[in-house]
Formats: C-alpha cells, structure tokens, sequence
C-alpha cells in the first residue's frame, strides 16, 4: 500500500487525480514520499475532525488514554486497522483513493477482518466505522450503530454528517468510565446508567444523539 501510494503521489497530476486533491491540498502529496522516519502520533492524536474532536486526546488523562489504547481500533486507509495509541505518521490516503491496479477494499478486507476479530478475543466488535472503512475490513458479527435524532415527541431521524460527532462522544464517555462491556446487554446497561440511549428498533441498534450532550465525560455543544 505504502508503494502504490507513493507511486501515484509522485507528481502532481496522478496524485491530483487519484487522492482527489484540491490546489490548496496538493501539497499533502509529499506525505506519502516521506513515511519512513516521519514523525509520528499515536493514532487518536494524529487524526482529526468532528468524529475525533470530541475525545480531546491531547487533554485526556493517562488512564483514559490507555483505554483508548486497548480497546479503539481506528480502520487506516494506508496501514489498515491500527491501535489507538500506535504511532502513526502523516499521511495522505482515503478509502476511496485510487491506486491503479492496487484495490484498497481487496487489499485490506481479509488481513484487516483478521485483526479485529482477533484483537476483540471473541468479545464484542462496536463497529463505529462509516460505510467506506467498514467495506476495508468487514468483521462477522460486529455490531453497527444507527445514530438517530429524537425530537420532544419521541420521533427519530437518521443522522448524516452529525453522527460522526455522535460517535466521538460515545467513545469518549467509554474512555472516561472504562466500563466493563463483553456483550450488547451490558453496554446498553452501562449506557443507561449514564444517561446515554442506545436500544433496538427494528431489529437495528440505534444511539440517540442528544442523550449524549449530558453523558458523563462527554463533550457538549
């Protein structure tokens, strides 16, 4: 991966074309040529955005930290499926990058499916990745959440952008508590008690997006 990903960073209009770069972006090109004895940061500090900001990994304390470390696997495009405290370097590569004959999906289902399953121990998978990370590594088994909104009258509607947000402050407030979750039964038992809503309907598992505004050890709007 880290060839292909070279190879089509080398100029400007392969890596244009196949990392779908911007003017302003295109710069990032570079990263790809330089992995090797880059500087690194842990995987939680290295990646950005609304699905990480609300972890504030930089302010956690060491033992949350640490939790993140065992327990969070985050699907890389470039290196496949890395731990939360990995050392990572900067890099430029989507699930949707194109790599020539290199296929990112072909390339990472097997071994990254692998890892998870044997990382989890037989446990439970949370499988909070978007749709194009999980095609990277499908786990059988793993459990996906919808994030929904509820309205006053108890309405709900699917999340799009937003559920990333939601995500982070699940995984935060698991950060925080460190509870000890082996099955569905138990996570939604420790969600409760934190006030976080997570139920099935409809035989899918659904996490309410407000209930996590006053969960203990999340972030807030």
């Amino acid at each position: 991966m880290i060839t292909a990903a070279r190879s089509v960073s080398s100029d400007d209009a392969t890596a244009r074309a196949a990392l779908k770069l911007g003017p302003k972006s295109l710069a990032e090109r570079h990263r790809n040529l330089t992995l090797e004895g880059a500087p690194t940061l842990p995987a939680i500090d290295r990646y950005t955005g609304v699905l990480y900001d609300p972890l504030d990994a930089v302010g956690a304390d060491p033992a949350t930290r640490a939790w993140w470390a065992a327990h969070v696997v985050v699907q890389s495009a470039m290196f496949g499926p890395v731990g939360g405290g990995d050392p990572l370097p900067a890099y430029r590569l989507s699930h949707d990058s194109r790599l020539g004959v290199v296929r990112l999906a072909t390339t990472w289902a097997g071994p990254s499916a692998r890892v998870i399953a044997a990382r989890s121990g037989g446990g439970l998978v949370l499988d909070l990745r978007s749709e194009g990370y999980r095609a990277l590594g499908p786990v059988e088994d793993a459990v996906t959440l919808r994030v929904v909104s509820q309205d006053a009258d108890g309405r709900r509607r699917a999340l799009n952008h937003w559920n990333k947000t939601a995500k982070g402050r699940l995984v935060a407030a698991l950060g925080a508590a460190r509870p000890d979750v082996s099955d569905m039964a138990t996570l939604v038992e420790w969600a409760r008690t934190v006030g976080i809503v997570v139920d099935r309907v409809d035989g899918v598992w659904e996490l309410v997006a407000e209930s996590l505004g006053s969960a203990a050890g999340t972030a807030s709007d």
